[in-house]
């Protein structure tokens, strides 16, 4: 994994999770729960029993795909990792993203590999972690997948765990794991592979 000088700060910041607060927990498991019901959508599959994953969540069509995979995410009471830009972090909702898992990054430069060595850090340094990433990047992308999650997985020895939805079914939950065994092109397609038939939200035109 080449990793070069870009710079990217994780701020300081107090981890507990919404997880680690019993009431909130609850309320979190409950809304999650009411969501999924009164949106009318289906949970499928079944969370792996691993410590420690690289969790992967597509298609990402729409700006409805976060409170949809969050919801799984309660539902299942994950205690997952993402990181998004600092400036999501601010007032007035900024208390929120940081509850639910998220760590600001001040990125210094646009090369993205700084990115990933904070999250490979972030991943060695756990004991148990779920890091989610959207692999295609932005909702309005070109359909390109991001190697980043594969990168990161890889070098710090963690399989990926496959999370999907599919408005077509109107379902949302998780393939299984993928072991990555080195050969990016070869793991690539396959774990594309699964995604195949799977329609987003919004699907391009």
């Amino acid at each position: 994994m080449s990793m070069n000088n870009a710079k990217v700060t994780v701020q300081k910041q107090d981890e507990t999770h919404i997880i680690d607060i019993p009431i909130l927990r609850s309320l979190f498991y409950g809304i999650s729960w009411l969501y999924i019901k009164m949106t009318g959508w289906k949970i499928v599959g079944v969370l792996p029993d691993e410590k420690r994953m690289m969790a992967i969540a597509a298609p990402h069509t729409s700006n409805w795909d976060f409170p949809l995979f969050m919801a799984l995410a309660g539902i299942f009471r994950m205690r997952i990792r993402f990181l998004g830009k600092h400036t999501l972090f601010k007032p007035p909702m900024g208390w929120l993203f940081r509850l639910l898992g998220g760590l600001p990054v001040e990125r210094e430069t646009a090369q993205a590999s700084g990115m990933l060595k904070t999250a490979v850090k972030i991943m060695c340094s756990k004991e148990k972690v779920i890091m989610a990433i959207a692999p295609e990047g932005t909702r309005g992308g070109d359909g390109k997948w991001k190697t980043g999650f594969y990168r990161i997985a890889v070098a710090a020895g963690v399989p990926i765990l496959i999370a999907f939805l599919d408005a077509s079914k109107k379902e949302v939950g998780f393939h299984g794991l993928f072991y990555p065994t080195g050969d990016m092109e070869a793991d690539m397609a396959k774990i594309q592979a699964v995604y195949t038939g799977k329609i987003g939200i919004n699907p391009p035109a």
